[in-house]
């Protein structure tokens, strides 16, 4: 059993949920703990060298705990008052961090230099309206571990970003992916170095900074085909782990994993069907063997053997985003 921490829960309308003793008891956050009431938190988000300093995206900006989550702030930036879909922290210079704002909001991306005091917004080429979603929404930011200096943004319903010079300026990454409706993005150390793309009916990646993209054909190799999260193995970065449903919101899903850097899957056991598709994943880097995996309607589930065998969690949720677990 891995060692004590707090569950985080970022939910649609019900705030963060939080428990302090592995899944046996629940609080939310309220306002007594700063966070406004039925709150939509869209995204969870913290650095591996400071996980007590945890960021939630939400429907009111951007949000900052300094205690793992038992007290917050709404930080003054420029996405306040907008939906904050997305957050993520230069795994070099924790000083450097990435946030971006979407559906009902205007769509784009924010930089900051100094641990969320201040931000700029960064001139990124976005759809002002696209199929499906109408306005887009970044619903994943991919920091290279390598070089921070190369970032991705996946964009719901418009295709990925690419910039190499830490946000300076950016390109669209056109042509083999011909999907644009992306759901996560993440990049791996490797070996091989692998950028992925998570759209809504497979998962593409690629080995040469996103010059050519090869399909994991997820029609025919899962058995189901409509991935939503992706996150790797903090200690095993070929190690890479995929939710999966049958639609959205879907009936059923499961757990997919990689040890190969994404070249083969298997479907991982859930010990009970979920009740939709199964929306995100989350791996803790203080504890690489722990993954958390969440239906979009609420069903939780841990493992602690990096995936091997999972339990369901008793409490459930109306409508899951994200999931954190930060150490004691």
């Amino acid at each position: 059993m891995a060692k004590k921490g707090t569950i985080l829960v970022g939910t649609i309308g019900q705030g963060v949920m939080m428990s302090p003793d592995d899944g046996e008891s629940w609080t939310r956050a309220s306002v007594r703990q700063g966070m406004h009431s039925d709150c939509i938190v869209k995204a969870l988000a913290s650095d591996a060298r400071r996980p007590e300093v945890v960021y939630a995206g939400t429907n009111m900006g951007l949000y900052r705990s300094d205690d793992g989550g038992a007290g917050w702030r709404l930080l003054d930036t420029p996405m306040s008052g907008s939906m904050v879909w997305s957050a993520a922290i230069d795994p070099v210079d924790p000083n450097v961090m990435f946030a971006g704002t979407g559906t009902p909001s205007k769509p784009g991306i924010f930089r900051s230099p100094d641990t969320g005091k201040s931000w700029e917004r960064l001139s990124v080429e976005i759809a002002e309206d696209c199929p499906n979603v109408g306005i887009p929404r970044p619903t994943g930011i991919a920091i290279d571990p390598t070089n921070p200096r190369s970032v991705w943004v996946g964009l719901e319903v418009d295709g990925v970003r690419h910039s190499t010079d830490g946000g300076d300026t950016w390109t669209k990454v056109n042509g083999q992916i011909p999907n644009p409706d992306v759901h996560s993005v993440l990049v791996i150390a490797g070996p091989p170095k692998t950028v992925f793309t998570v759209v809504n009916d497979d998962v593409w990646r690629s080995m040469d900074e996103g010059k050519t993209w090869h399909a994991a054909r997820a029609r025919e190799v899962f058995p189901w085909h409509y991935p939503r999260g992706i996150a790797v193995k903090p200690n095993d970065s070929k190690t890479v782990f995929v939710t999966l449903g049958d639609s959205t919101p879907g009936r059923i899903g499961t757990v997919m994993r990689s040890r190969d850097a994404g070249a083969t899957w298997q479907s991982l056991g859930l010990p009970v069907q979920p009740n939709s598709a199964v929306w995100t994943v989350s791996i803790p880097a203080s504890a690489p063997d722990t993954v958390f995996a969440a239906s979009r309607y609420g069903y939780l589930y841990r493992s602690d053997d990096g995936g091997d065998s999972w339990r369901k969690l008793w409490r459930e949720f109306g409508e899951v985003s994200s999931i954190l677990w930060v150490p004691r």
